[in-house]
This record gives C-alpha cells, sequence and structure tokens, in this order.
C-alpha cells in the first residue's frame, strides 16, 4: 500500500493534467476563431504548472537533465494517469456537448489520415515546444513560454498525444489504428523533449 501511495502525485495528478487538456482542447473545438481557441487552450498548461500537476508531455524533457529508475516509473505512471483523465473526460464531454462530436471526428480522421511517421515526426515537434515552455515556467518563472508556445504548437498542426487521448475518446474513434498513432504521437513528443533538453544542457557545459 505504501508504494502505491507512492504514486499518487503521478496518478492523480495525471489525470488532473488529463482533465485539464481535455476542457482545452473542448474550447478549442468550441470556438469558431481557432486563433482565439488556440490561445485560450493556454488555460490547460497554465493551470498545471501553477498547481504543480503531472503532464507526461511537459515532464519527458527533463528526463535528460537528471534519471534513473524511479523517474521512468513515475513517467509511466503519470502517462496512465494522463490517459484516464483525458479519455474519461473525452466520453463525457461526448455525452455533454455531442455538437462537438463531428468536429472532432473530422480531425481525427484527418490524423489518422496523415500516418503513423508524419504523427510521430508532427509530435517531435510538439514535444520541443512542451519542453520550452514548462522549462521557461520552472527556471524563468515566467508564463511566456506557455503563452507562445502552446498556440504555436495548436496552428502549426502539431500533434500532443494527452489532447489526441481527449479527442480521439470524443469522436468515438478508440481503435486499433488509434493506438498505433497515439503510440508514435507519444514517442515522438518524448524523442523531441529529450532532444531539446539534451541540446540546451550540452550548450551549457564549458570547452
Amino acid at each position: 500500500m505504501k508504494t502505491v501511495r507512492r504514486f499518487y502525485p503521478q496518478i492523480f495528478g495525471g489525470m488532473a493534467s488529463g482533465l485539464l487538456i481535455s476542457i482545452g482542447g473542448s474550447v478549442l473545438l468550441s470556438c469558431e476563431d481557432r486563433y482565439i481557441g488556440a490561445i485560450l487552450f493556454t488555460i490547460a498548461l497554465l493551470s498545471i504548472c501553477m498547481m504543480d500537476l503531472y503532464l507526461y508531455t511537459g515532464r519527458i524533457g527533463f528526463a535528460a537533465e537528471s534519471f534513473d529508475p524511479k523517474t521512468a516509473a513515475q513517467l509511466g505512471v503519470g502517462l496512465f494517469g494522463n490517459f484516464l483523465g483525458a479519455t474519461l473526460t473525452g466520453f463525457l464531454i461526448r455525452f455533454a456537448r455531442p455538437q462537438l462530436v463531428e468536429k472532432a471526428q473530422q480531425s481525427c480522421q484527418t490524423k489518422l489520415d496523415n500516418g503513423i511517421l508524419r504523427a510521430f515526426v508532427l509530435g517531435c515537434l510538439c514535444g520541443v515546444l512542451m519542453y520550452v515552455a514548462v522549462k521557461t515556467y520552472k527556471s524563468k518563472n515566467t508564463i511566456a513560454g506557455v503563452l507562445f508556445c502552446i498556440p504555436v504548437f495548436i496552428l502549426a498542426g502539431f500533434e500532443h498525444s494527452i489532447a489526441d487521448m481527449f479527442y480521439f475518446a470524443l469522436a468515438g474513434m478508440i481503435s486499433l489504428e488509434y493506438i498505433g498513432f497515439i503510440i508514435a504521437v507519444i514517442l515522438g513528443n518524448s524523442v523531441g523533449a529529450l532532444v531539446i533538453a539534451a541540446l540546451y544542457r550540452l550548450k551549457n557545459i564549458e570547452a
């Protein structure tokens, strides 16, 4: 029981983060103006950072700075919490806001049509921006990274794995194809965040 309690911050903080990302996704789908929706989406990551919750895409890059088996376990549990929070919220929004379902289905079908390799690449680019947003918040004590990086990844069409979990649940498009897509995006988010974090760290190493 003590071992399980040790992961409470990741599982429950992860679920809360999945819920908040889903709220951001809901407002994005609800806005006629995509630019306004992208800006309002930032409420999700701002809340997550300020409440010190657990979002996989905001944490994985820091594994390049310090990593041990405990970190790996926390990341895995946190990702599972994110999945639960985003997926359950997607089903709830599907029930409460059925007018968003068709829009989500169109978006999700486009994502699947792009294929696994494009999903991975777009996930990498999103991972870069997620690390920058959270790193600047933590190290520079500023929300500027969040306010700019989040709208940029949305408007550029990059893929965020936790947001995609919500969109596919809302669309009712959970399938084997979805699983392959989401794994590709998770890997992409991870690689992108780890690469930019490693480059940043190497830049600061004295010759």
